[in-house]
């Protein structure tokens, strides 16, 4: 199949309507106010709803909220996430009628592609999606934050119902050791 080419006019051969049309771009962002942040000096402020980096939170106990279910392991689509969930010997005494906390925890934060999908899917409301969009390191092993990193980063939360405190207050009601 032959395609027929029509030819260029002569103002079309010159170019000089594209080269003004491009100078005229140029004249307009040359006179507007402008936009260069000087970055660490200014900050930028994130948009309401910006998804950042993931880090475990803490109740206010101390704990870490993390139950070792693995759904946000599961629906990581790079997966980025790794937990290691401990045997049955490995419950804690100290937190009666509590499920399993982590043995490990670890976000690699070079394959994480902040989606929030762990924040959406997680039951205990453990994972929160930070504000922060400046995330360095030296080395490759710098980016993979474990559980106390991640604990450290994202602080307390605070929780209207105190589950683990209302299981076992429920257990010493019925005469039943925690």
């Amino acid at each position: 199949m032959i395609v027929k080419r029509n030819k260029l006019t002569f103002w079309e051969r010159l170019y000089l309507p594209a080269i003004l049309g491009g100078f005229k771009v140029t004249l307009r962002h040359f006179f507007k106010k402008k936009v260069t942040m000087q970055y660490p000096e200014e900050k930028w402020k994130v948009p309401p709803g910006y998804r950042g980096a993931p880090y475990l939170v803490r109740d206010q106990d101390g704990d870490t909220k993390c139950v070792s279910c693995q759904l946000c392991e599961f629906i990581c689509p790079p997966k980025a996430i790794k937990i290691v969930p401990p045997g049955p010997e490995g419950l804690p005494a100290d937190r009666p009628n509590a499920e399993k906390m982590p043995l490990e925890f670890e976000i690699n934060m070079l394959r994480c592609i902040f989606c929030g999908y762990c924040q959406e899917v997680c039951p205990e409301e453990a994972i929160f999606l930070m504000e922060d969009y400046s995330l360095t390191g030296s080395s490759r092993e710098e980016m993979i934050y474990n559980k106390e990193k991640l604990l450290a980063l994202g602080g307390v939360h605070n929780d209207r119902i105190q589950k683990w405190k209302r299981k076992a207050e429920e257990a010493k009601g019925q005469g039943v050791e925690p």
